[in-house]
């Protein structure tokens, strides 16, 4: 099958979630040996239309990012040249959804729409990008909702979540026991102050923390910890690779995940994953209440006393370095569930003519 991503921006341009899901998406096609275009700003060196790397042909419409008006006019006729079976744009930024629009429909094939993040809009074009595709691809229901209040039809939208690597996950040995992780970039969203004091409630039992990640918030963290009396128990790791985190989730008891916003917790279903025991803290831009809703190993809390009563309640529960339950979002699963959306929304777009 051909796929061709449309997506202005990629993550060879910024990083950013959106772009890491779309790439992620177009790297499992690749895997399970589809044939993967995307559409794009041009982002090589050299002025040469079209680049490959890793078995992913890229079209550079654009010279850069300061292009959009020229990425736009070709993208339709680019689209009828390439004959894909299907049209996978991204939703960021909605104008470009319009645009993808017209060139699936000179290609007679159904158009996708990734929907990460509300961006906090509800102007015209983001309206108009939601009732377009045939189909609306969101990482959780809290996004699903989104873009329903936007709009689009609630048979058309479709949650698939970010995937997890579960070979990734045994392949590595677990790391020095820890009793409690929690990682995030560390910005005005993170709300680790509510961790951690949650954890000097606790500050006369033992355990131990560690904090991976980094970010604008850290020293006021640090400071805090310092003034909870906890900065001995704490340990503030900073940026680590997806290896030491997957290492530090198989030595850990307990994820906790306070963050204000999250658009999907792709650190927790990597937690939940190797074993530890889920804690949320329910925020109303948060889905990460999603992954712990009827789990055994998992607790959502909605203030700090429940926060202290979870993490109480989690050391009696054992110690894992895996749980085979999440291998349903495993890379393989995931890429399941779009090939199958996709034949689904082909068959009856087929009918449709």
């Amino acid at each position: 099958m051909r796929i061709a991503f449309v997506s202005f921006e990629t993550v060879h341009h910024r990083d950013g979630e959106a772009n890491e899901r779309l790439q992620t998406t177009a790297e499992l096609l690749r895997d399970a040996d589809h044939e993967v275009h995307v559409l794009c700003a041009r982002w090589w060196d050299g002025e040469e239309p079209t680049f490959e790397r890793d078995g992913i042909t890229y079209h550079g419409l654009a010279p850069d990012l300061t292009s959009r008006r020229s990425f736009s006019l070709r993208l339709p006729i680019t689209l009828r040249s390439l004959d894909p079976a299907v049209v996978h744009a991204s939703a960021e930024p909605p104008t470009q959804v319009q645009w993808a629009g017209r060139g699936s429909a000179l290609a007679r094939a159904p158009l996708v729409v990734d929907w990460y993040d509300d961006g906090g809009s509800n102007d015209w074009h983001a309206r108009r990008a939601a009732s377009r595709p045939q189909r609306i691809v969101t990482p959780s229901q809290l996004v699903r909702t989104w873009v329903r209040e936007l709009g689009a039809d609630g048979d058309q939208v479709e949650v698939i979540p970010n995937p997890i690597d579960v070979d990734r996950i045994r392949s590595i040995d677990p790391g020095e026991p820890v009793d409690v992780v929690y990682a995030r970039h560390l910005d005005d969203d993170a709300n680790l102050e509510s961790l951690l004091l949650g954890l000097a409630e606790l500050r006369s039992r033992e355990w131990s923390a560690v904090v991976l990640g980094d970010g604008p918030e850290r020293g006021a963290y640090e400071a805090l910890a310092e003034d909870l009396r906890i900065d001995d128990r704490v340990r503030f790791a900073g940026e680590v690779s997806l290896e030491e985190r997957i290492a530090t989730y198989r030595s850990a008891h307990v994820f906790a995940q306070t963050a204000r916003r999250c658009v999907y917790p792709t650190e927790l279903l990597w937690a939940l994953a190797c074993g530890c025991v889920g804690i949320v803290e329910y925020h109303a831009d948060s889905s990460a209440h999603e992954l712990v809703e009827r789990l055994d190993r998992g607790f959502r809390v909605t203030s700090e006393q429940q926060l202290v009563d979870a993490i109480s309640a989690a050391g009696g529960l054992e110690r894992r370095d895996y749980d085979e339950q999440f291998e349903r979002f495993d890379r393989d699963a995931v890429c399941d569930q779009y090939l199958e959306s996709y034949r689904e929304i082909r068959d009856g777009y087929e009918l449709s003519f």
